[in-house]
C-alpha cells in the first residue's frame, strides 16, 4: 500500500511492521483515516497494491475489500454487545442461504479466534465471554484476532497500548509480533518510542502532515531517536514563533 503527497512517498510492505511516529498534530491519525476511507484527502494520491484509488469514492467498506483493517486505541470492542461473538461480526455477519444470521457458525469461529489467531492459552475466553470483563490487553488481542480472521493484508494499530498496565502492554506487543509472523503488514502508531523502536522494521516520521524521515531498524538507537524527535519539535516551535 502506497500513500503519496507531493514528493513524499510512504509504503508498507508484506511481513513488515512500520512504526508511524511524530508529535501531537503531526498528522498520524489523519493519515490513517485517509487510508481507512473515514476521511477524504483534499490533495495527494492513494495507491493500494500499485493501483491508484479514487479517493472521492473510497470508503471504509472498500478499505475492507482491499483487506485493510484498523484497531483503535480504545473501544475496539463494544460493551453494549456483551457476548464476544457478536462483537467479532458487527456489520459483517455470516448468513445462511435464507439470509438469516448463522449464529452457530459465528459462535464456532469466535471460539477459534482467541486461540488460533492470537494464541490465548486455556479456556478462559470463549464466544460467550462478556466483553466488559476482559482486560485491556485481552480486548486489543481479540480486536487484532478479528482483523486477522477477516484475512487483512494490512492491520493498522492506533496507540494499542494506551492506558494499559505493564503486563498487559507486553501481551499486546506479542500480539503485534504475531501479525508479522503470519506474513501480514502492520502500521503501528505509538507515542511510546521504546515500543515502536523495538517492534518496527522501519520508522516513518511525520511532522505537520509531511514525511520528514524514514529510518530502518538498527540505523538509530532509542536515545538517538528520542533526541531526533526533541530536536524536530524544537525546530518546529522556532519556525512557528
Amino acid at each position: 500500500m502506497w500513500s503519496r503527497s507531493g514528493t513524499s512517498i510512504w509504503r508498507s510492505g508484506a511481513n513488515e511492521i512500520v512504526g508511524l511516529i511524530g508529535d501531537n498534530g503531526a498528522g498520524k491519525s489523519t493519515l490513517i483515516k485517509f487510508v481507512m476511507g473515514v476521511l477524504r484527502p483534499t490533495s495527494g494520491r492513494l495507491y493500494i497494491r500499485d493501483w491508484l484509488v479514487d479517493t472521492h469514492a473510497y470508503s471504509v467498506r472498500q478499505a475492507h475489500r482491499w483487506r485493510i483493517e484498523a484497531v483503535h486505541q480504545e473501544k475496539s470492542l463494544a460493551d453494549r454487545q456483551p457476548p464476544l461473538w457478536r462483537n467479532l461480526f458487527v456489520g459483517r455477519q455470516i448468513t445462511n442461504r435464507f439470509g438469516f444470521i448463522d449464529v452457530r457458525r459465528q459462535r464456532a469461529i469466535a471460539n477459534q479466534i482467541p486461540h488460533e489467531q492470537i494464541g490465548f492459552r486455556g479456556a478462559g475466553i470463549d464466544a460467550d465471554s462478556t466483553v466488559g470483563q476482559l482486560s485491556g490487553g485481552e480486548r486489543q488481542g481479540i480486536a487484532i484476532g478479528r482483523a486477522m480472521h477477516f484475512d487483512a493484508d494490512l492491520i493498522i494499530l492506533d496507540e494499542p497500548t494506551v492506558a494499559l498496565a505493564v503486563k498487559e502492554v507486553q501481551k499486546v506487543l506479542d500480539f503485534v509480533r504475531r501479525i508479522k509472523d503470519s506474513g501480514r503488514a502492520c502500521i503501528y502508531i505509538g507515542h511510546n518510542l521504546a515500543h515502536v523502536h523495538d517492534l518496527a522494521d522501519r520508522l516513518v516520521v511525520l511532522d505537520r502532515g509531511e514525511i520528514v524521515g524514514v529510518i530502518r531498524k538498527g540505523e538509530i538507537s532509542l536515545a538517538e531517536l528520542t533526541r531526533y524527535l526533541i530536536d524536530l519539535q524544537a525546530t518546529r516551535e522556532r519556525t512557528v514563533a
